[in-house]
């Protein structure tokens, strides 16, 4: 099928500029919007290959919607496409985090507390359909279903970044023992080319921040540099998708005094109302830390931080996705880190969603009423928040 290469990158920006103002609904939801628009609409891709490519992006780590996103945008006008959209679809739900934030700082004694209650009631109800809808499809039988619940309490015995950054690298040594994926069946080659050279320079790129940005942090300490390095490293290890950032983030930005625990699940909570990737819930981190990094400056660098490391390994991982797919190692590798992914988010719905969220039982009859909404009602997750937040502003003021 030949590829439609006529889109500058201004047209492409437009494209995803419309996408992130009307994608709402999650990752999941995200990838029908594309298929719908770029396999269906626009015939950019088969359906094959664009099954091949979200595969590629959900095997990464990072946010499988924005990395398909920059994937499209790659095919179709090279490394400035990938920018362009990655900027329009990721900038309506950030400008609306941002001003959240601020407006949070700014006039918080004018919003009554109960709405800010009822959006971490939502976080609650948001959260608790994501680990349900990820056990169903992840943890599909007991040895699954064990890995899940070690790695919770592991992450909630030691609760820091690094110690689920172990959790993930245990859980895929023992998926590698435990598991034996089916054979990967035929398949196109994806429509996009890069070189094996371009492709690890992009990877020892991604690898020389990693590993080098701790490093500098501690040589040259300021907070620009310990926010830079916190932010790209979760963007660098969250497995799963935007629900799981979750307890990696908490773990960096509330025990080091950056934002409070109630501020980061308000503004969790805001950013299930929004459209777009949930990984722009950076940008209100970023506008809610102290000065002097604050506000749109913040918010600019803790964005381009956790997205960062999508680029990196999208570029990084394009030239050798034909052999990683078909390696049954490494895909039972991969078994093992989604069960642990699994628990990691359980282990955040419990700290700290449900301990700043349920004080009374009022709260958990909310929560209660917001889940079923979710998981049965199909209502839609930005209505639930607002709802949520309207509910606490009448009730729990």
């Amino acid at each position: 099928m030949a590829l439609n290469l006529a889109c500058s990158p201004r047209q492409i920006f437009l494209i995803f500029l419309r996408l992130g103002l009307t994608s709402f609904g999650g990752p999941v939801a995200h990838l029908g919007f594309f298929r719908e628009e770029f396999v269906g609409r626009r015939r950019w891709l088969s359906e094959r290959s664009y099954a091949d490519l979200v595969a590629l992006c959900q095997f990464l780590p990072g946010p499988a919607s924005s990395q398909v996103g920059i994937a499209l945008g790659l095919s179709q006008a090279g490394y400035r496409g990938a920018l362009a959209a990655w900027v329009g679809f990721t900038l309506p739900s950030a400008l609306a985090l941002t001003l959240f934030a601020l407006g949070l700082a700014g006039f918080a004694d004018a919003l009554p507390a109960g709405v800010l209650h009822g959006l971490k009631v939502a976080a609650v109800a948001v959260v608790a359909q994501a680990v349900w809808g990820m056990a169903r499809n992840l943890c599909t039988d007991a040895s699954r279903l064990s890995l899940m619940a070690v790695a919770t309490c592991l992450v909630l015995l030691v609760p820091s970044a690094w110690a689920q950054v172990v959790v993930i690298a245990l859980a895929a040594l023992i998926g590698l023992v435990m598991f034996k994926p089916a054979q990967t069946l035929a398949h196109e080659p994806l429509p996009i080319g890069i070189s094996r050279g371009a492709g690890a320079g992009w990877l020892m790129v991604f690898l020389a921040l990693l590993l080098g940005l701790p490093l500098l942090s501690e040589l040259w300490p300021s907070q620009a540099l310990n926010v830079f390095d916190a932010f790209y490293r979760t963007g660098s290890l969250v497995f799963g998708g935007g629900h799981v950032m979750l307890p990696l983030l908490q773990a960096e930005v509330v025990p080091n005094g950056w934002v409070s625990n109630a501020t980061f699940v308000a503004g969790y909570g805001a950013t299930q109302a929004v459209p777009g990737p949930l990984f722009t819930f950076a940008a209100f981190l970023g506008a809610s830390m102290p000065a002097p990094l604050s506000g749109w400056l913040g918010s600019l660098l803790c964005l381009v931080a956790i997205f960062l490391p999508s680029f990196l390994l999208v570029f990084a991982a394009l030239p050798f996705w034909e052999q990683l797919r078909t390696n049954m190692r490494m895909q039972a590798a991969m078994q093992g880190v989604n069960a642990a992914v699994v628990g990691l988010l359980l282990a955040a719905l419990y700290r700290p969603v449900w301990t700043s969220a349920i004080l009374q039982p009022s709260d958990f009859g909310l929560a209660l009423l917001a889940l079923v909404a979710l998981l049965f009602w199909r209502v839609p997750a930005w209505l639930v928040v607002v709802g949520c937040g309207a509910a606490g502003g009448l009730f729990f003021s």
